[in-house]
């Protein structure tokens, strides 16, 4: 098993994926810069979230073009599972691995908080155990409004590739649970091949109690049982 976490300048949660991946799982990622070229026998990539390149022009849109991003671009398309988190799925759809848009939050202000969360579609990311299963991940984006066509959000419902919706406690999934305006509520998605999935909430956040929960332990248990 070879994780790489790729870090670009302006990353600061890439120690933080290093760590639940290393305590969760016990396998160790490589720290990959932005600046090198080669991921060789990686068989998962995480670009992580944070704020690379201080989130000038548009959040993800000059990490996107960064050197390591040609293999990344390669990797998935070649079928290697990719993981982007908050910023990590900022550069996914700045690149075109993912579709649509994250834009600026709908009421103009950063979030920073824990959130209840809802899979209700079932894909090769989410465990048949968890659909329908709230969990509670904390996010921290100033970015985070979904935005897609309606062809493409069409697409996503028909194909199962919604992975994550902003939910009630209950989960319901209505507007008032709707925490930056997010088209159809929708906090994470995944590609038409499956192997790539973007989500703004930080489940490398919520791997302990004492930091505000822990349901980051199954998602990050859940994509190392299908890696195998």
């Amino acid at each position: 098993m070879k994780p790489n976490i790729i870090v670009f300048p302006g990353s600061n949660c890439d120690r933080d994926v290093y760590i639940a991946i290393k305590n969760i799982t016990g396998h160790s990622p490589k720290m990959v810069w932005h600046k090198d070229t080669s991921l060789e026998n990686a068989n998962l990539i995480v670009l992580p979230g944070g704020f690379s390149h201080g989130d000038y022009l548009r959040s993800g849109s000059i990490a996107s073009r960064a050197p390591i991003m040609k293999e990344v671009i390669k990797k998935a398309k070649n079928g290697t599972p990719v993981i982007g988190i908050c910023n990590g799925f900022q550069i996914l759809t700045e690149c075109g691995l993912l579709p649509g848009a994250l834009m600026r939050n709908n009421k103009m202000q950063f979030i920073c908080k824990y959130t209840h969360l809802v899979s209700n579609y079932d894909n090769t990311w989410i465990n048949k155990k968890q659909l329908g299963k709230v969990i509670f991940l904390p996010v921290a984006h100033h970015d985070g409004n979904y935005y897609a066509d309606d062809n493409t959000i069409e697409r996503l419902i028909k194909d199962n590739r919604i992975a994550y919706q902003y939910c009630t406690s209950a989960g319901i999934i209505e507007q008032s649970s709707n925490i930056n305006g997010s088209t159809n509520n929708i906090a994470g998605i995944i590609s038409d091949k499956e192997n790539v999935l973007g989500m703004m909430p930080h489940p490398e956040r919520a791997i302990n109690t004492k930091l505000g929960g822990e349901d980051g332990i199954n998602f990050f248990k859940n994509v190392f049982e299908k890696l195998g």
